[in-house]
């Protein structure tokens, strides 16, 4: 009879197991909104640790944790430009200075050619 059962049938493709007698992990809902109005569940282990944001299933914007506070934004350093680099290395009169020789050499040039 068993090999009737599975006569026909793709081994490997479906579990013929059942959740009858099974302890699952403890468990945790989170609700999270995102700000387009988006409200969903979030199932997580209970000794997990919960993050403040999640990204939304519908929209993909980060969505917040119903019952938790929105976080704090993290202070970074400004990103250096290239001005700022060469102010590191230069004076404003050692640029003013490399500036006049190079065009001194642009000009002494253009009256080569011409």
């Amino acid at each position: 009879m068993a090999e009737r059962a599975l006569r026909g049938t793709r081994l490997g493709a479906t579990s013929y197991e059942n959740d009858r007698n099974t302890d699952l992990a403890p468990r945790q809902e989170v609700d999270y909104t995102c700000s387009r109005g988006h409200r969903f569940t979030v199932t997580l282990a209970a000794e997990a640790e919960v993050p403040m944001t999640w990204e939304c299933r519908n929209c993909g914007v980060t969505a917040l944790r119903v019952d938790g506070e929105a976080p704090q934004a993290k202070k970074g350093k400004p990103p250096r430009t290239h001005w700022d680099m060469l102010m590191e290395r230069r004076t404003v009169e050692d640029l003013e200075e490399v500036l006049a020789e190079r065009l001194a050499i642009l000009r002494a040039g253009r009256r080569r050619t011409a």
